[in-house]
Order: structure tokens, then C-alpha cells, then sequence
């Protein structure tokens, strides 16, 4: 919206271009989404208490949690505002990158927002059905992956690209969909399971956020592509915009879902967010570098698979509780501890993620 305006200015005043650059958008994008954060968030909150949106606590997971019941929740919707908001201010709206990120972030918000709206105003400890939630997540996902497929118009669009080889591509084909579509709902999902502790989700979700950023903007670039050796994909760069808003928008909600969190984001946050960085990853053709810098959320993911697998199995738990941040928990890591430690693995995963740019 601002880019279409200062367009329009740069006729009265050619220092108005300066509104053209990429970069400059990005990081007024992230001001924007944190600042909107930062002024809207004290309302939100103190409405949800007002309204006792709050959080119910699992009996049978640590004690220590226990005092957090009542906690306000569903606070991603400010998540979603923010960085809804900042995109649609700076970015350019004629890119349908930036929609189908719109699109799918928003959707996926709304999945979640009904099973939390089941879950605290209405008090159904079930919230949506499984089976209902992931039908919408996969509608959702297959139609935004078909559509990808369907307006690709270079090869590079639909192929695989392995980190470290400069030579192995997979030209995917129809294989596309399906393996966009696990990228996708895999990805929401994992966000998900690991919103359990306070701030454990969203500054991870910053930092890869941050990451996909640079790769979109590189691979939005002809010079820069063709110097590392990735996939030149016209138009991807402006998903640097929608990223930008993503880590604003996270860092402003840090500052209230910190350790002792005063609110939570709820699935209408972690399932949107998730899903947003499922899908910049599709966009930017490094799906595999998002397992690489979101290697918390796979771990958390992946505990659950095999303590669910070992209990049916064998009737035996390999983890204490799962996630995994629960493990450590009952290990008797205090919450701040498992909390920062993983945010300390994000980091080198997220920068590791960023060398493989390179090191091809």
C-alpha cells in the first residue's frame, strides 16, 4: 500500500524512491509489526482477562505449570494483526508470493482460532475434532500447493534442491503438491507441538523467519542467485517483507509471552506461524534448509511420533513426557533453562541453515 503510494510521490519528490528498496521495506516492515505490537498488546491482554480467556493447564503434566491456569490466550491473534498489517503497509500487493503468504498464514489462523475459541470460551477441553482440523489444514494446504504448481512458469519453481551439492536437483514434477503440501501442514503442526513453554515457540520462529528472509531476498535476486549457486526465482524477494513482519511482530509478542509468560498465542498463533514458514520455504525452494534452521521444531515433532510409536508398540515410554521440552522438564531442568537452551540451538541451527548457501 505505502510502496504503491510512494510511487505516486516519487513524481513530487524523488527522495520518496528510496521506499522502492527491498531491504529498506523489510526492516520498516519489522519496526512496523514490532511497534504495532508493543501499543496493541497491553489492550489484548487486558480485554482477555477481562473476558477470562484464559489457559487450562493438563493435570498430568509438571506441576510447575499448574499456577499458569488462567493465563490469557489466543493472544496470536495479535501475532496475526501485526504481521498481516505490516505486510499489506510495505509490501508490493501485485506479487503473489506475498498473497498466497496472506492467504495460507490466514487460514491456518482461522483453523486455530476455532479450536482455541472450543477450547477456552466454550469450555470443550476436545477444541476442534483432529480429524476437522487437519481436513481444513489439508484443504488448505493442497489448494495453495496446486496453485503454485498451476502458475509455475520456470522449471526451477517445482524442483528439490539438496544443500551442499550444487548439482543434485530434483525436477519434481506432479510430486510437488503432495511434498508441498507435508511441508506445510508439517510445519504448522511442529510449531504447534512445541508452543508449550513460555516464549519456547515464538523466538525460534523469529530467528527462522529471519533466515528465510535473507534466502528469499537472495533468491529474489539474479546476482546474488547466480553467485551462490541457488535457484533464481523472479518475484520471491518480497517475501523478505512478509518475513520481515513475521520476526517484528514475534519480538513483540516475546516481550509479553516471556518467562512468566502474560499471555500464550494459542493454536491460532503456532498453527499460522508454522504454516507461514512452511510456505515461504515452499516459495524459496528450500524446504530442506527450513528442517535445517527449525530443527527444534522436528525434534519436538519427532518425540512425540516415537513416544506415541513406542507406547502403542510396546507398551513403554522412551521420553518422561512428550514434547520434549516436558522431558527436561521432569528431569528437573527449570523452565527458563530448557527454554533458553533451546533458543541457543535455533541460533546455531539457523546460522548453520545460512551456510549451506555457500557451501555448495
Amino acid at each position: 500500500m505505502l510502496m504503491w503510494l510512494s510511487e505516486r510521490l516519487v513524481s513530487l519528490d524523488p527522495g520518496f524512491a528510496v521506499f522502492q528498496y527491498l531491504t529498506l521495506r523489510g526492516i520498516l516492515a519489522a519496526c512496523t509489526a514490532l511497534a504495532m505490537s508493543m501499543i496493541v498488546g497491553p489492550v489484548v491482554i487486558k480485554r482477555l482477562n477481562r473476558l477470562q480467556i484464559g489457559q487450562a493447564i493438563r493435570q498430568e503434566g509438571p506441576q510447575t505449570h499448574l499456577q499458569k491456569s488462567g493465563t490469557p490466550t489466543m493472544g496470536g491473534a495479535l501475532i496475526l494483526v501485526t504481521v498481516l498489517g505490516a505486510t499489506l503497509l510495505w509490501a508490493d500487493l501485485s506479487n503473489r508470493y506475498v498473497w498466497v503468504a496472506i492467504f495460507t498464514t490466514t487460514i491456518f489462523g482461522a483453523i486455530g482460532c476455532v479450536d482455541d475459541y472450543l477450547k477456552v470460551v466454550l469450555k470443550d477441553t476436545r477444541g476442534l475434532p483432529a480429524r476437522w482440523k487437519y481436513l481444513w489444514q489439508s484443504l488448505c494446504a493442497f489448494g495453495v500447493t496446486l496453485y503454485l504448481f498451476d502458475t509455475a512458469v520456470i522449471a526451477e519453481e517445482t524442483t528439490l534442491y539438496v544443500p551442499f551439492f550444487k548439482d543434485v536437483a530434483w525436477v519434481m514434477g506432479w510430486l510437488f503438491v503432495p511434498f508441498s503440501y507435508f511441508v506445510i501442514v508439517g510445519s504448522s503442526n511442529a510449531v504447534n507441538l512445541t508452543d508449550g513453554l513460555d516464549g519456547l515457540a515464538i523466538l525460534p520462529t523469529v530467528m527462522v523467519a529471519s533466515g528465510l528472509g535473507v534466502i528469499a531476498y537472495l533468491a529474489g535476486h539474479m546476482e546474488f542467485a547466480e553467485y551462490l549457486n541457488i535457484a533464481y526465482l523472479p518475484g520471491t524477494g518480497e517475501l523478505m517483507v512478509f518475513c520481515g513482519a513475521i520476526a517484528g511482530a514475534g519480538l513483540g509478542f516475546l516481550w509479553f509471552n516471556t518467562y512468566p509468560a502474560m499471555i500464550f498465542m494459542g493454536d491460532v498463533g503456532a498453527l499460522a506461524l508454522g504454516a507461514a514458514l512452511g510456505v515461504v520455504a515452499v516459495m524459496t525452494r528450500h524446504e530442506i534448509v527450513l528442517f535445517i534452521m527449525g530443527g527444534i521444531f522436528v525434534l519436538e515433532t519427532l518425540s512425540v511420533i516415537i513416544q506415541v510409536g513406542s507406547f502403542k508398540l510396546t507398551g513403554k515410554r522412551v521420553f518422561r513426557m512428550a514434547p520434549i521440552h516436558h522431558h527436561f522438564e521432569l528431569k528437573g531442568w527449570p523452565e527458563p533453562r530448557v527454554i533458553v537452551r533451546f533458543w541457543i540451538i535455533t541460533v546455531m541451527l539457523v546460522l548453520f541453515g545460512l551456510a549451506t548457501l555457500k557451501l555448495r
